[in-house]
């Protein structure tokens, strides 16, 4: 389905029981909100509603080409904008990587409209940024956000020779069919620009002014994520005055949706207080 928003187009997979408490879905980069169809038949299974959105730069029809369209206020203001026109006062919020840092801003800023939070992979900005200052390790796996924000050199890298690297950095997702369900998009157009916009636009001010988040929340990360380090995901913890759980999958990369989806609809269900 198509949702307009903010002079936007969004689209959006929605699916579960008409009347189902809602759950919004946010994905990740570089991929879309097809990264939680295995997820959710297990929540839809459970009563819920669920909007998997194809975020600002993802969907064809929320693009715009200028940098500052992208930093963080303005992609926090779009999952509030899609609640809005879908009819939708609260939800339970589900993000995974960037959708995660999404998600945190939502329900920090705009805890009113937050029934539960269950962040993926990414912790609290602040964690992040507490990691970055002190731990050497998540500076070095934090790297490659210096090339991310160099625009044309990513993409030629990224894109170069049917789009190698995107898809040997995807490799974690499952197999080849997988990977080019996510690595094929990017090569539209436009596409990857947009994408990578989101780590173009991002400051230290932007992820600084996302507050401690008050919603009974979830956090889980994965112990073979090669971007994501345990000093930044124990930090998280700090950030979070509601109810908080941390969940570990051990042995998991950075792309739970795609590699674990019976253990994280697990922790969501639990998180929303729809277990089994």
């Amino acid at each position: 389905m198509r949702v307009d928003a903010r002079g936007l187009t969004f689209e959006v997979r929605s699916g579960g029981p008409d009347d189902g408490e809602p759950v919004l879905l946010l994905h990740g980069f570089p991929q879309h909100g097809g990264e939680w169809d295995d997820v959710v038949p297990a929540l839809h299974a459970a009563g819920l509603r669920t909007y998997a959105l194809d975020q600002r730069g993802y969907s064809p029809g929320a693009r715009p080409e200028t940098l500052a369209d992208y930093r963080l206020p303005e992609l926090v203001a779009d999952a509030g904008a899609v609640l809005d026109a879908l009819g939708v006062e609260t939800a339970h919020l589900v993000g995974h990587d960037w959708g995660a840092v999404v998600a945190w801003g939502l329900a920090a800023g705009h805890p009113e409209r937050v029934r539960t939070l269950t962040a993926v992979s990414v912790p609290h900005p602040a964690a992040m940024a507490h990691a970055l200052a002190t731990d050497r390790q998540q500076q070095a796996r934090s790297s490659y956000i210096g090339l991310f924000r160099k625009p044309g050199k990513a993409e030629k890298l990224l894109l170069a020779f049917n789009a190698a690297t995107l898809r040997r950095m995807l490799g974690g997702v499952g197999d080849a069919a997988r990977v080019a369900r996510y690595a094929e998009p990017m090569r539209e157009p436009g596409a990857l620009t947009a994408a990578l916009n989101w780590y173009r636009a991002m400051s230290r001010a932007d992820l600084a002014a996302v507050g401690s988040v008050v919603v009974p929340s979830t956090f889980v990360w994965s112990d073979r994520d090669i971007a994501i380090g345990r000093t930044a995901a124990e930090a998280c913890a700090t950030h979070v005055k509601g109810e908080y759980r941390f969940v570990e999958l051990s042995g998991v990369t950075h792309w739970i949706p795609d590699e674990a989806p019976g253990p994280l609809a697990e922790a969501i269900l639990a998180r929303v207080g729809r277990a089994g």
